[in-house]
């Protein structure tokens, strides 16, 4: 496995941040992820669960399904994938399944994360491989992203109810 400099996680990550604005727009949670392969970015992919209504649509799986088409294999071996939310267990399963050998996110997710906040499945020996994992890259911005998100989206709610309290008057 090649090391990456710090400058080279910065921009993998900068550009997860890329596809997660992209999921934000849409009114998505914003959450993205890439996959590199010999420094290249082979797959993209931004939640697109509501807009699919697809439990399964999450910015790992998008991403982790570009570059199995890119690479044309279902191992992702000589990658690394740059997610901007510590994955859940669905997504941590597809990264085992894949063979990713190296994960970098962002943000904790302390109510789904299962890639140390509620377990490592990532580190777990009774799977068949195990991935190396480094947190917190640029998890100021990630979190920051998903804050403010999630800040609109209780305004909209609070004057929507103040909005429905008016026309019942």
């Amino acid at each position: 496995m090649v090391k990456l400099a710090k400058e080279q996680i910065e921009y993998y990550m900068r550009q997860a941040l890329l596809q997660a604005k992209k999921a934000a727009v849409i009114g998505e949670v914003p959450i993205g992820a890439v996959i590199v392969h010999e420094g290249e970015i082979i797959g993209r992919g931004f939640n697109l669960r509501e807009h699919a209504q697809d439990a399964t649509i999450h910015a790992e799986i998008m991403a982790i399904q570009e570059a199995n088409r890119n690479l044309h294999s279902w191992r992702l071996e000589d990658c690394q994938m740059f997610v901007t939310l510590e994955p859940c267990p669905m997504c941590a399963g597809a990264i085992i399944n894949a063979r990713v050998p190296e994960l970098y996110y962002g943000a904790r997710d302390p109510k789904a994360g299962v890639v140390g906040s509620l377990y490592d499945l990532l580190s777990d020996t009774r799977f068949n491989h195990q991935v190396e994992v480094h947190d917190l890259v640029l998890a100021k911005d990630a979190g920051e992203l998903l804050q403010s998100f999630f800040k609109e989206i209780r305004v909209r709610k609070k004057l929507a109810k103040h909005q429905r309290k008016l026309d019942q008057d």
